[in-house]
């Protein structure tokens, strides 16, 4: 694989709804490999929150972008993301 390929991958930013009803916002360019490594206990938030379940997804241009919307996520409050998470 070239070294930048991962650089161009599509970077997704994403909400799981936690088994606790809590909602999680992260970044990922590889949806399926981020949920498996929830699922494996592998990501603090969730570890004693399992399972989850992801609620909403968008695309992001770049790493960049999808850190600055990640911020904006995480700045709503939790009834503003479930108003986000219903219009998907």
């Amino acid at each position: 694989m070239h070294p930048r390929a991962k650089s161009r991958a599509e970077w997704l930013v994403y909400l799981l709804r936690c088994d606790d009803d809590t909602l999680y916002c992260g970044i990922t360019n590889d949806l399926e490999r981020r949920i498996e490594r929830h699922f494996a206990g592998q990501v603090k938030y969730t570890r004693g929150r399992l399972p989850v379940k992801v609620v909403y997804h968008e695309p992001a241009s770049d790493r960049s972008a999808a850190l600055r919307r990640e911020a904006q996520l995480k700045r709503l409050s939790r009834a503003a993301k479930l108003r986000l998470v219903r219009g998907m």
